[in-house]
């Protein structure tokens, strides 16, 4: 029995040492429609504030149609990650990045009417859902010491909401629809090019059973619920800050909107710098203990902030290396995700371990509000933040270095 076990990993070490091109190419294609249907999916955000004078909205109208592709896109990475296992990324990357393109287009028509926003903002929560397309694709291209950091870099297209973030405001300058059909273009190409360009690996094992049975089976193991904990923390918080830092930087640090979405632009790019770097660390060392090391820096930094600094230096440190043990734990999990799922369920478990994430970085903001609603302070947030932290550290610790895949 222990011979078998031990003699199996042998003879892929040579290709552990080297990835073949294709891998290379998927890997690329992942990340660029990544980013692309994720400057997509964040298409309102950055115009929210026209659309509130237009319109005439509230601050919770506002907040909600904000929201509402955040959420819808953050739970269809569940059914996306199941049939993706089933119909495999070569299918459905091109598929879910050319419907994108439907509600990208309907903004134009939409922008007038609060209630048709609101429908064409839950289409275009589609363009979210492709992190859990990309992760089974690179997941099955890359062998286990190489997975991490690739993952890691695949990760990288998170920062297409930071690109949304900065250049959709800028592109409207020059043409209030320009924004949307620059995207949509920009989609229809990345959607031609991977119909022809991006493939399964050739040994992926597909499912015989129904979604419904591999959505259920995922959900039975006790790592989905575990990883699902330790994103939710991770890429959680950083949802969490993209969201609010500009607010809490207006309100606590009295900066003007520019300035608090410049200091907002360099914590997202810290994230997702650091995401690769926190899958390449879990390739040479156990991605549980880098995601503990990581959510602990995250906690000391939360700590930091919760005794209110100066914004300069020690506020800008704290909020930086806080983004820079996120950024790590988001990658880490997933290299940990690989290696403990089994590699027919990656998608499913994908899609609902994202979803988490995803649904996670919008309670902190809620939290974060209603406490300095009530106390004028946002100290009592940052040390639950830190609490949590805390836990999701201690957890990965002392529970995932020794999760074994049950295959």
């Amino acid at each position: 029995m222990d011979t078998s076990v031990k003699q199996s990993p042998e003879p892929p070490a040579p290709a552990a040492a080297a990835p073949s091109p294709a891998a290379y190419r998927n890997l690329v294609l992942a990340t660029v429609g990544f980013a692309l249907t994720f400057w997509a999916w964040n298409l309102i955000a950055p115009m929210s504030g026209d659309y509130k004078d237009r319109l005439g909205l509230s601050s919770f109208q506002q907040s909600l149609l904000v929201a509402v592709p955040v959420l819808v896109g953050s739970l269809g990475r569940i059914p996306v990650g199941a049939l993706t296992d089933k119909y495999g990324a070569k299918l459905m990357f091109p598929l879910v990045s050319a419907l994108t393109i439907v509600p990208v287009l309907l903004l134009v028509p939409a922008k007038n009417s609060y209630g048709a926003m609101l429908a064409v903002g839950f289409l275009l929560g589609l363009g979210g859902t492709t992190f859990a397309i990309g992760v089974p694709l690179v997941n099955a291209w890359f062998p286990p010491r190489k997975r991490g950091f690739a993952l890691g870099v695949f990760g990288m297209g998170m920062g297409g909401v930071a690109l949304s973030g900065y250049f959709t405001p800028r592109i409207a300058k020059h043409g209030e629809n320009l924004p949307f059909l620059v995207v949509a273009g920009a989609l229809v190409v990345f959607a031609l090019l991977g119909a022809d360009l991006i493939s399964d690996h050739p040994d992926r094992k597909v499912p015989a059973d129904t979604l419904a049975h591999r959505l259920g089976e995922a959900g039975r193991l006790r790592v989905t619920w575990e990883l699902s904990a330790l994103y939710a923390i991770g890429f959680g918080g950083i949802v969490a800050f993209g969201v609010y830092l500009p607010t809490y930087l207006k309100t606590w640090y009295e900066m003007s909107p520019t300035e608090a979405g410049t200091k907002a632009a360099g914590f997202a790019l810290v994230t997702v710098v650091f995401r690769p770097i926190g899958g390449w660390l879990s390739d040479r060392i156990h991605p549980a203990v880098v995601t503990s090391v990581a959510l602990l820096l995250a906690a000391l930094m939360a700590i930091v902030q919760a005794f209110e600094p100066p914004l300069n230096p020690v506020g800008t440190i704290a909020l930086l290396a806080m983004a820079a043990g996120l950024g790590t734990a988001s990658g880490s999990v997933f290299a940990l995700v690989s290696q403990v799922t089994p590699q027919p369920k990656v998608g499913s478990v994908t899609g609902i371990v994202g979803a988490m994430g995803g649904l996670g970085g919008f309670v902190p903001p809620l939290v974060m509000g209603a406490i300095y609603s009530a106390k004028d302070s946002y100290a009592i947030g940052f040390m639950l933040l830190s609490d949590l932290a805390l836990a999701g550290c201690v957890y990965a610790y002392g529970r995932m270095r020794t999760v074994q895949r049950d295959e």
